[in-house]
Formats: structure tokens, sequence, C-alpha cells
């Protein structure tokens, strides 16, 4: 991995490839080992970037007392800063997409694609934000534990979860590794983030929508809002697969990304350079 400072604390990312930028967002409360499969089969002329997230992985969280989606966002344009990157095609899952969102809101001339996985665009209801808030109090008490048995068996497919015990293991030990308050930061910062279904409409660069067909936690019908609301917007449903088919079902997601990758026009403002290391 590589280290660079970005407003105040040090962001840590995994990269493969050269050529044209893809950032990779990570969900909640992973890091960015979650993109590995798609790194490692990035087309030809794609540089594939996963950051951690302030606070996840091996990036520092620094002094912010809430770790929220503007934060995050704001992080991710200064680290792109670093890396003397203009435009990128963002692709964030879950809370990844709610980052991809307020980027787009607030820095739109940074984006030439989107991939939006079992994300949605709305805000929390009043009982969601109230639950996230009790969540976050139980894990500062009782630490991560609570999570992983609370969350775990949503993620993932009930076939994923009975024959990949590999992939039931690599998901606990990333919400295992996230601090308790890294944890609690987050939840507060997505219970308060803003709707982005407004925003919708006003996305006008090529966006490919993946959802896991099982997932209980973002389903179909999120991702066919979006659909709905981002024109010209392609869904592709990823089979025997939940929350997390990236690492559920690789060869499926990868096609579908690779095809959405291959069918986009070569960037009018390339990545220029690659910091040392």
């Amino acid at each position: 991995m590589m280290g660079v400072a970005v407003n105040g604390a040090d962001m840590e990312w995994r990269e493969r490839g050269t050529g044209d930028a893809i950032l990779f967002i990570h969900g909640f409360p992973f890091n960015s080992a979650m993109w590995g499969a798609q790194l490692a089969t990035l087309p030809p002329g794609w540089r594939g970037i996963a950051p951690d997230l302030r606070g996840f992985g091996a990036s520092e969280r620094g002094d912010r007392d809430i770790l929220d989606m503007p934060r995050f966002a704001d992080d991710l344009i200064a680290f792109l800063d670093q890396l003397d990157i203009d435009r990128t095609v963002v692709c964030g899952l879950s809370m990844g997409g709610y980052v991809a969102f307020e980027m787009w809101r607030h820095h739109p001339d940074r984006i030439r694609g989107l991939v939006l996985c079992d994300t949605r665009a709305g805000t929390d209801s009043p009982e969601a934000q109230r639950g996230r808030r009790q969540l976050a109090e139980k894990v500062l008490a009782d630490g991560q534990q609570v999570l992983i048995e609370g969350m775990l068996p949503k993620l993932l497919a009930p076939m994923t979860r009975k024959r990949r015990k590999d992939i039931v293991s690599f998901v606990a030990a990333m919400m295992a590794e996230t601090s308790r308050d890294t944890i609690a930061r987050a939840l507060i910062g997505m219970a308060i983030r803003p709707d982005s279904e407004p925003v919708l409409r006003s996305i006008d660069v090529p966006v490919l929508i993946m959802v896991g067909e099982e997932d209980i936690i973002t389903n179909r019908g999120h991702a066919e809002m979006m659909a709905r609301g981002i024109r010209g917007a392609r869904l592709e449903s990823i089979p025997a697969a939940g929350h997390l088919p990236n690492l559920e079902q690789p060869e499926d997601f990868n096609h579908a990304l690779n095809q959405f990758l291959a069918g986009l026009p070569r960037a009018t403002l390339s990545t220029r350079a690659v910091l040392p290391v």
C-alpha cells in the first residue's frame, strides 16, 4: 500500500494498472481490501485506485468528531489532487455510493462516470437514524462484535454464508479490524447524510448501477429507483449475491464493470503522474 497526507491525516491506498483512473470507494465498515478482485482484473488501459477512507483500514482518522459523507468526499478530491488526477470514474459500494453522490453534488467536473453498487440515493428515515445512533452507542460500549453479529448475516446471500466460509471470514475480519470509534462516528455520519434523490436528474455522465439479486439491505427496488432517475443509466443484477456482489460473485461483477469501462470514451484529461513511493 501507499500513503499520502490528505487534510491533516495520512490516507493509504491500493493501486493496479496504468491509464485512465477508476476510484473504488469501499463500503461500511470495510476497507480497500474488498476491491482486490476488481483491481486484479481491470482491462488494459485502466488504473484502479482503492483508498482506505479516513479512519478505516490503514488510513488515519485525524481529529474529526464525525466521519460524514462531505468529509469523505472532500478527502477523496484532495487525494485525487495529490495524485494529479483530473477526472475519474467513481465506483462506490453501499456507503461508498453515498460518498460518490456527495462527490457529484460538489465536484461533478471531477467525475467522468459512476458505478453505483448496492447503494441508494434516499436518506434515512427518522427510525433508521435513531437505529444508527443506538447502534453507535452499543458499539462504543460493547465493541465491534455487536456490529458483526447483527450485520454479517444480512450482508451475504444464504448460499455464500453456507458454502463460502472464506468470504464470511474475510468480511468479518475487515469489520473486526475497524475501530469501534470509527464505526460509531461513521454510523452518525451516515445517519445525517443528505437526500441524494434530487441529485439524480443532474447526473449527465455514463452510469452503471449494480445490485446483488439477494441484497436485503439495499434491494433491487432501490437500484431501479436510481435507474429511473438517472437518464441513460444501465442496471445490472448480480445473481446469487447479497450486499457484497464484488466479493460473492466477482466474475459476474467484473464482467459487468469491465464492459462498462470498455464502452467509455478515452479520458480527455488523463492521469498525468504517479507519486513516488
